[in-house]
């Protein structure tokens, strides 16, 4: 049986520079699409298809840019 994956890692949206916020959203992102498709084989088999497609890349930033805006609130935008 396989863990489930601990969609906030370290169970913390705190980071200490919006850099480390950047980069937690980008790994936030990364697992909801492994909770949404969990086989390997068909990530792997798919990513050929988003990698060519505009419109997929920018959906992929739209994702980033929301988790790295709920990262930056819960951080007091690093005031």
């Amino acid at each position: 049986m396989t863990e489930p994956v601990q969609l906030v890692p370290n169970n913390s949206l705190i980071t200490g520079t919006p850099e480390e916020g950047r980069q937690l959203a980008v790994k936030m992102a990364r697992l909801i699409i492994k909770v949404t498709q969990p086989d390997a084989a068909v990530r792997e088999k798919l990513r050929p298809i988003y990698a060519e497609s505009p419109e997929m890349l920018i959906a992929i930033g739209k994702v980033v840019a929301i988790e790295f805006a709920t990262i930056a609130a819960a951080n007091n935008y690093w005031r």
